[in-house]
């Protein structure tokens, strides 16, 4: 009864709750970006573009809106891009979905194990 759970979570290979909702928020950021999600989501993700020559624009990054409020920073709009721009540059570059969620959640285990 007072045993913790951790370790059956590590060992089932299970994520912590958080780390699911941040798995599923960019598992549909990746498919509004290869076209596969919906139209309306994908309407708010735009692709950083700079105005002139950056080693940066070969990255695959995203625009971060400003918002002015909490409730603004919780949004799809401001979140996942946020989150999106924090993944390293081998996962954002993944061409299938597969491939993506199998590189995304070991680097979420990684991270919150």
């Amino acid at each position: 009864r007072r045993s913790h759970i951790t370790l059956v979570l590590k060992s089932l290979h299970w994520l912590p709750i958080e780390a699911r909702i941040v798995f599923k928020i960019l598992v549909l950021c990746f498919k509004c970006l290869s076209g596969k999600g919906p139209e309306y989501l994908a309407n708010l993700l735009v692709q950083y573009e700079p105005s002139r020559a950056l080693r940066s624009s070969s990255h695959n990054l995203l625009v971060i809106p400003r918002s002015h409020s909490k409730t603004g920073d919780r949004s799809f709009e401001v979140f996942a891009p946020k989150l999106w721009n924090e993944l390293p540059f081998n996962i954002r570059n993944v061409d299938t979905v597969l491939g993506f969620r199998k590189l995304l959640k070991t680097y979420l285990f990684k991270q919150y194990y």
